[in-house]
């Protein structure tokens, strides 16, 4: 069985860079615009805020360093949440250049995806017909034949790198394969316990979001790593909230934010972060379940703390 936990890990991915180009007037984008959204998920009941940096002027993903120290300190000195810098970046960018902000600035967490995949969003061209930037259209049509790259060696390399700064892993499977993987580098020592597994449902080349893929995923994490880890669900898109409460009944953790959806509702567009982080709350406090604490998250998952980072 999954470790033991009383209350439930809230992760907010807040601005996106693999999942979503810039087309919701609400997706903070300038470095203000992050650090207010992500202080404010976390006053809403977020203990974890997992950060992508964007180009202010164009709003295309960047893993320019630079550009993260411009929130990060700020969002450190507003909040104890906990700080999760992606390793993902986006799918055409070089493994290198997605490593940096992680390498460089220490965080207490980073994601961390465990295969390469098809990563399909060019149907949100059905759905979206304007753009605010040159970029984002081809970026959608690119998808039709873009590979995200994540090698066993290069997840080694991020693994290995990041080994002597005490960051832990928020370790992203988009199918049952990557829980194989994820296994492969604990038997090779590489990954350490307690394990933060984030399982996603949803994006095209990944597993679905029926319920039955959920369980599967489930059962299969069960397997493969017992008492040693915590399990989350990132239901992408209209999946959201429906598989959030489902992982939240089977004793899972939850991510929301507007990484992985832009949407409040039907045709209804989500304001902010912290609208989806109060909407999960709302349903875990139904279920009769407590929110953890940025302090109890640490204590769960062994992270170094807050002063033992680089920003």
């Amino acid at each position: 069985m999954a470790a033991p936990q009383k209350k439930v890990i809230v992760t907010c991915a807040i601005t996106g860079g693999i999942h979503t180009p810039s087309m919701s007037p609400h997706l903070p984008i300038t470095p203000k615009q992050i650090e207010d959204e992500a202080v404010a998920a976390a006053e809403a009941g977020a203990s974890i805020v997992h950060l992508h940096a964007r180009n202010p002027e164009t709003g295309q993903p960047s893993q320019d360093p630079a550009l993260f120290r411009q929130f990060l300190p700020q969002i450190a000195a507003r909040s104890d949440v906990i700080i999760n810098l992606t390793t993902g970046g986006a799918p055409n960018m070089l493994v290198e250049e997605r490593l940096q902000p992680a390498l460089e600035l220490k965080p207490e967490i980073a994601s961390l995806n465990m295969g390469s995949m098809n990563f399909g969003l060019y149907p949100m061209l059905a759905r979206q017909k304007e753009f605010k930037h040159d970029w984002e259209r081809p970026y959608l049509e690119g998808s039709e034949d873009r590979v995200f790259r994540n090698t066993f060696k290069e997840i080694r390399y991020i693994l290995e790198s990041c080994a002597d700064n005490g960051t832990r892993f928020e370790i992203e499977c988009y199918d049952t394969s990557h829980l194989y993987t994820a296994a492969h580098f604990i038997d090779r020592g590489i990954l350490k316990p307690p394990f933060f597994i984030q399982s996603v449902f949803g994006l095209l080349g990944g597993i679905g979001t029926h319920p039955e893929d959920v369980q599967h995923m489930r059962r299969t994490a069960e397997r493969l790593f017992g008492s040693d880890y915590y399990w989350s669900v990132l239901g992408a898109g209209r999946s959201q909230m429906p598989l959030a409460t489902m992982s939240a009944t089977m004793g899972g953790n939850v991510r929301v934010g507007l990484e992985d959806s832009l949407w409040d509702g039907p045709g209804q567009l989500a304001t902010s972060n912290a609208q989806q982080v109060r909407r999960v709350v709302d349903i875990l406090r139904s279920l009769n379940l407590q929110v953890a604490t940025p302090d109890e998250t640490r204590e769960m998952l062994k992270l170094k703390g807050k002063n033992a980072v680089a920003f």
